[in-house]
């Protein structure tokens, strides 16, 4: 246990000392709020606001100012597990680092399991993962309540911090088994760029899963990415969804949860919250077992 935890704390500390490292993780959070915020959010905003107009008797500034908060409120929901991708990748390139300056011979040729080095390199992953998205976080709900959100009350940060956890687990795991595979630094940074581009899209951030087609949707219910924004919303965007759709027919809200992706259908079938980190959680364990066994069978042949 003790070579595990010196492990992973050394390659915790690597990644906090490359503040341009820590900065390109953040960058995709500050490129989706600059997005949302000038671009992508007024259409949502509008949308929501044109709904709720054909129903009598609404304040439409007052509808207006509730579909600001919600619809921002889904973009932090949204902006947190894509952080876990970001962040995963960008400590997980510690490892690609140790094989350029040869120090992932010595790592193993060390007493230490195969299996202990794998999870050390994803739980220093991980724990970076969540440092940097309960920060993420702390922000945005700042942000949230200088707008005039409501705080989350005690039990949704607690579901909040453990979705963070899942999370970032589960990407950490899927990050160390591609940088097990990839050999060079130039090729790791090329991946990168690869998957911060996609990792938005199945997110649902850029375009809401209802604004695509079936076969699209049932594509990104194939990744984790979905389903790990899905269980964010449902939490987040709950108390402001109330508020927004108060005196308005249920079906009308519904039908903007599931066109938003709050609550997630997945081949014709609903899928709730407690499945969605059931996935997630399974998707990381798979990823685990595969990165470890990767990891030895690649060695094993550079023999």
């Amino acid at each position: 246990m003790s070579k595990f935890v010196q492990l992973t704390k050394r390659n915790v500390l690597l990644y906090f000392r490359d503040k341009g490292a820590v900065f390109m993780s953040l960058l995709s959070m500050l490129i989706i709020i600059a997005l949302m915020l000038f671009f992508l959010g007024d259409m949502s905003i509008n949308n929501i606001t044109e709904m709720l107009s054909e129903l009598p008797g609404r304040d439409t500034s007052n509808d207006k100012a509730n579909a600001e908060l919600l619809v921002f409120a889904w973009t932090i929901a949204g902006i947190i597990p894509i952080n876990s991708v970001m962040v995963a990748l960008s400590a997980l390139s510690s490892i690609i680092k140790d094989k350029a300056s040869g120090k992932i011979n010595s790592i193993y040729t060390a007493p230490v399991s195969r299996l202990t080095i794998a999870l050390s390199y994803i739980a220093a992953a991980c724990v970076t993962s969540v440092i940097i998205c309960l920060v993420t976080l702390a922000v945005s709900e700042i942000i949230l309540c200088a707008k005039g959100m409501s705080a989350f009350t005690f039990s949704e940060h607690l579901k909040i911090l453990g979705m963070i956890c899942a999370n970032s687990f589960t990407y950490s795991a899927i990050m160390y088994l591609f940088a097990v595979l990839v050999r060079s630094e130039g090729a790791w940074s090329g991946f990168g760029t690869v998957i911060g581009t996609l990792v938005g899209f199945f997110g649902g951030i850029y375009l809401p899963i209802g604004q695509l087609s079936k076969g699209l949707a049932n594509v990104m219910t194939c990744t984790p990415v979905i389903y790990g924004t899905a269980m964010f919303r449902s939490v987040m965007t709950s108390s402001e969804a109330s508020i927004t759709f108060a005196d308005a027919p249920d079906i009308m809200a519904e039908e903007f949860r599931k066109y938003m992706g709050i609550d997630l259908e997945a081949f014709g079938n609903s899928v709730s919250p407690a499945v969605c980190v059931a996935v997630v959680i399974g998707f990381g364990i798979l990823f685990t077992i595969a990165g470890a066994a990767a990891a030895s069978l690649i060695k094993r042949r550079d023999r």
